[in-house]
């Protein structure tokens, strides 16, 4: 499956209903937690790269 903003929303509100469920084992949990830094990171980046080609094409304009 491609890596998207979309499916790695989806991801991380799947981990985040388990932990709100308790669905993890505490064996789990830190595989999940660490799954999620990389997630959010993932997500950051893209945010960041479409803020800035945003701002370059309306300063192009």
């Amino acid at each position: 499956m491609k890596k998207t903003y979309e499916n790695a929303m989806r991801r991380l509100n799947e981990i985040a209903t388990q932990l709100e469920k308790n669905e993890l084992s505490i064996d789990d949990l830190a595989t999940m937690l660490k799954e999620s830094n990389e997630l959010v990171d993932f997500c950051k980046a893209k945010l960041y790269q479409v803020e800035n080609d945003c701002a370059q094409l309306q300063s192009e304009e």
